[in-house]
């Protein structure tokens, strides 16, 4: 063992993060922190935010400024011939941003948006308009012309705007009320007029955000008469002082913050007539404990289609409702003895049919319904599971979806789009090659998409497409050439490899990446990078990012396996941790880190893991679990303790605090504190309205109390991620700092 570990040391000298650093004069080739988190961005011009025109004519995107990668402009591309052109000027709009709103800041938070400038724009049906909020106001580009014009300027932030179906109005939030403007005569209608203190109008609640993947609260009808539109209680709602540290001091926010088996906001569900300006209830049932998933209108605005969650989330109904009266009926009910998850699977049709999703095979599987919910078919079927519901082409009977799916067989790590048939159940048709990881956004007619593709040697790049798959130009072609902002780095990239293992009757998929140069005869500390909860999965053959070869580039193996109940898989291997979250995963990391030390080029006394959220909750566990053995952990803002975590993400997986005691005991990790295997790095923004900075408070007292030394990074002002490259440089000069001392060259087992 102690031959093996010099012999690694050797390699590791020249190779830690600071060496690194002092190797680019003489190696340009070398990535350094510094360059990563610089302007130009490395990932090279991206295009964020592509959508279709609805006359499929134009697309639009969103690209970061060369001189400031964390400002949007919004851009936009013919068809057909003529190059791409800058519809929205950000900086020209708005040459000093302001400070937004504490409203407007916490929505950006749960859409993960970090950027400023236009971080989201909208179509008109008609394809006659794109409306962008910016800083704050509204502006509004005109298809003709490419005319730009200011629609508010206000001190209060504008927020959540929308063109309506037809392009005659704007919608949009302010001040917790609901406005319509009208465009023809310029003038402002405040539909809502009572939304102040804890009641508010049109907005997405915080737990609609964070969980459910809503991030709206109003919906127009297709003839632009009626608005749905939620009203929020929060008065129900537990305070939770949250004391939001900055740079300049400290104040105290008394949020409101469901937590697990705590009271939810009220949510109602109200219908808006335009034109009589009356407002009707829509009858969602005799229990208010309930959570207003999904609100769809029928294409003819004839009916409200209204997904309605219980509060254990082991049933979702889907209503028919009455616009007129507010009258509502139960249509078709799913059930689960875990939950039911919620998608955006749910399509009306102009017949008056409708295609949602189900996984009561054990596999998600999109079904076609009349508008009675009368099931007339199955669209989709197999042991493998539809991902995302693309697009539909009506006149053709087409339908489109992502999976990872080939030959009938399950491949979690690449994703491809395919077409089925409303018509009849058939074998799914592949419209995208295989051999990567692709998404697409298709046009509301069903005849074109954007297609987004990268794999382990092509980074992400987006084109237009026919619906055959017929290429038809480039949005972002971001070809890796002698220009591309990587190119220079590219040489030194380590090797990715894909691998499986079998866990109580799953198989588990990882990847492996090598340091530059990789001699197999030595041995190597090894970095396991990890998130383990409940997502899409992090093992794919796409193009890894810089912050990787970070690792690989200070001679780490970067090791990633994707445990039982992360991944789109089966309803079984994701129900793996239901009520015992913190348990399944861990016995699968475990695993994973006894694969890794069979490997001769293995240094098996030198293993770290890093994560993030989930992440660090994981690796809390992982470094107190005595069979992993850990020499280190990252843990970033980790959830602690279970009943400090909101109620629809915790007690879908959890049930509540009551309801699964044993449950909620075994996963907190203050008790386990006394078995840590190694040394800890714990990261957490010390504004974080997500993940309560409880969580970590209570580590760090546990720690103390018990006189471990640990280190710590604190991030005054930050949430729940480190925004900006100042700080996202100093952030990983921390864990290559952190991991260089535990597991790298300066590391004592290195030093022996």
């Amino acid at each position: 063992m102690r031959n093996k570990l010099l012999a690694s040391t050797l390699f590791l000298a020249a190779l830690s993060p600071f060496s690194a650093v002092m190797a680019q004069t003489a190696d340009p080739a070398v990535l350094t922190p510094e360059r990563v988190f610089a302007n130009p961005s490395l990932a090279g011009p991206v295009a964020r935010g592509v959508s279709l025109s609805p006359d499929g004519e134009l697309v639009a995107f969103l690209r970061s400024r060369e001189d400031d990668v964390d400002v949007l402009d919004l851009w936009a591309a013919p068809t057909g011939e003529g190059e791409p052109f800058k519809l929205i000027d950000a900086r020209a709009l708005v040459p000093d941003a302001g400070e937004l709103s504490e409203a407007e800041k916490a929505r950006r938070e749960r859409m993960r948006i970090s950027q400023r400038g236009v971080v989201e724009y909208s179509w008109d049906q008609q394809g006659r308009y794109i409306l962008a909020p910016l800083e704050g106001d509204i502006f509004l580009a005109e298809r003709a012309g490419g005319a730009v014009r200011r629609l508010t300027e206000t001190a209060a932030d504008e927020i959540d705007a929308k063109v309506s179906p037809r392009g005659n109005f704007v919608s949009f939030v302010r001040d917790q009320d609901l406005v319509v403007l009208d465009l023809n005569g310029n003038r402002e209608t405040a539909v809502t007029t009572d939304g102040e203190g804890l009641i508010t109008w049109a907005t997405a609640e915080f737990i609609a955000q964070e969980e459910m993947n809503r991030d709206t609260g109003y919906w127009w009808s297709p003839d632009e008469r009626r608005i749905a539109l939620q009203r929020t209680d929060e008065s129900t709602v537990d305070i939770i002082p949250r004391l939001d540290i900055t740079g300049g001091g400290a104040s105290v926010i008394e949020q409101r913050y469901p937590r697990a088996g705590r009271p939810n906001a009220v949510v109602e569900l109200y219908v808006h007539d335009r034109e009589s300006g009356q407002r009707t209830k829509v009858d969602l049932g005799s229990n208010p404990d309930i959570y207003l998933a999904r609100v769809d209108w029928s294409a003819d605005g004839r009916t409200l289609y209204v997904q309605r969650q219980s509060r254990d989330q082991k049933t979702l109904d889907l209503l028919s409702v009455d616009p007129a009266t507010g009258a509502s009926r139960v249509i078709l009910t799913r059930t689960s003895d875990a939950w039911v998850p919620l998608t955006d699977d749910f399509k009306t049709l102009e017949n008056g049919n409708f295609i949602w999703s189900s996984e009561e095979t054990g596999w998600r599987h999109l079904y076609l319904y009349n508008r009675d919910g009368g099931r007339i078919r199955a669209i989709t079927a197999g042991d493998w599971p539809v991902k995302t519901l693309n697009g539909v082409n009506q006149r053709t009977g087409e339908v489109f979806f992502t999976a990872s799916m080939r030959d009938g067989a399950e491949l979690p790590i690449e994703q491809q789009m395919f077409r089925a048939s409303l018509r009849r159940t058939v074998t799914p048709v592949a419209v995208t090659p295989g051999g990567g990881w692709w998404g697409a956004s298709m046009n509301r007619t069903g005849t074109a998409y954007v297609g987004n593709y990268t794999d382990l040697n092509t980074p992400a790049q987006s084109a237009l497409y026919r619906a055959d798959g017929t290429f038809v130009r480039w949005i972002e072609d971001n070809r890796l050439d002698a220009d591309h902002p990587i190119y220079p780095y590219v040489s030194r990239r380590g090797a990715v490899t894909f691998g499986t293992l079998e866990s109580h009757g799953e198989t588990l998929v990882w990847q492996m990446t090598t340091p530059p140069g990789f001699d197999p005869s030595k041995q190597y500390p090894v970095v396991m990078q990890v998130y383990g909860g409940p997502s899409g999965g992090g093992v794919r053959r796409s193009w890894q990012g810089a912050t990787n070869q970070l690792l690989t580039e200070a001679g780490y193996i970067v090791f990633r396996l994707d445990n039982r109940g992360e991944g789109d898989r089966s309803a079984a291997f994701k129900q793996a941790l239901y009520l015992r979250m913190g348990q399944p995963e861990i016995e699968d990391q475990v695993l994973a880190i006894n694969y890794l030390r069979s490997l001769p080029f293995v240094a098996d006394d030198r293993i770290s893991a890093m994560g993030w959220s989930y992440g660090g909750f994981m690796t809390l566990h992982m470094l107190t679990e005595p069979a992993m053995g850990l020499t280190s952990a990252i843990s970033g803002a980790p959830v602690t303790d279970w009943s400090l975590y909101d109620t629809h993400y915790t007690e879908r997986f959890m049930s509540t605090p009551e309801g699964n005691p044993e449950g909620y005991a075994a996963s907190d990790v203050l008790d386990q504190l006394d078995q840590l295997t190694g040394r800890l790095l714990l990261l957490h923004g010390m504004a974080d309205d997500n993940v309560i900075f409880e969580n970590a408070t209570r580590v760090i007292d546990g720690l103390q109390s018990r006189s471990i030394p640990f280190d710590m990074m604190l991030y005054p002002g930050q949430r729940h991620g480190v925004r900006g490259n100042e700080r996202q440089l100093q952030q990983w000069r921390t864990y290559l700092d952190f991991l260089d001392r535990t597991i790298g060259s300066r590391a004592p087992a290195a030093q022996d």
